[in-house]
């Protein structure tokens, strides 16, 4: 299992997330994307318009390690974490790769896609105060 059911919730809600990508020398460039959370295949699928001819496409198919980052803050009234805190979200770390979609993502997008392939979840203040982080492990088939 890729993703816990509140994650899961957490993640169709939010509209928008930060791709961290790595450029030709190495720093790390941040980027804000649209964002699907994949059901069938437990990634997370990113397009945009002229996506192929981006830098981070160009970044991510020369260096597939991202962190994605997908956050925001609970009403003031609804105290999430310790102390009163609002902030809440995830971060996924993992492995992504670019391939041509038969579909845009959505109109008014190319046909590209990044697809992140998670290996690290970590979570705060989302099913419950505090950090929870943990490494994702996949079922084989066959």
């Amino acid at each position: 299992m890729t993703f816990t059911d509140i994650e899961r919730i957490y993640l169709r809600r939010q509209p928008l997330g930060r791709l961290a990508s790595l450029n030709p020398d190495g720093a790390p460039q941040n980027h804000p994307v649209t964002y699907w959370l994949n059901g069938d295949t437990g990634t997370i699928d990113i397009g945009g318009p002229w996506l192929g001819s981006t830098q981070k496409f160009r970044n991510v198919s020369a260096d597939p390690r991202v962190s994605f980052v997908v956050d925001d803050m609970a009403a003031p009234e609804e105290s999430v974490g310790p102390d009163g805190q609002t902030g809440r979200g995830l971060e996924i770390r993992g492995r992504a790769e670019v391939f041509v979609a038969e579909r845009p993502l959505m109109d008014g997008f190319t046909h590209e896609v990044i697809r992140i392939h998670p290996r690290r979840v970590v979570a705060w203040n989302l099913d419950g105060p505090g950090t929870n982080a943990r490494d994702v492990t996949r079922e084989r088939v066959g």
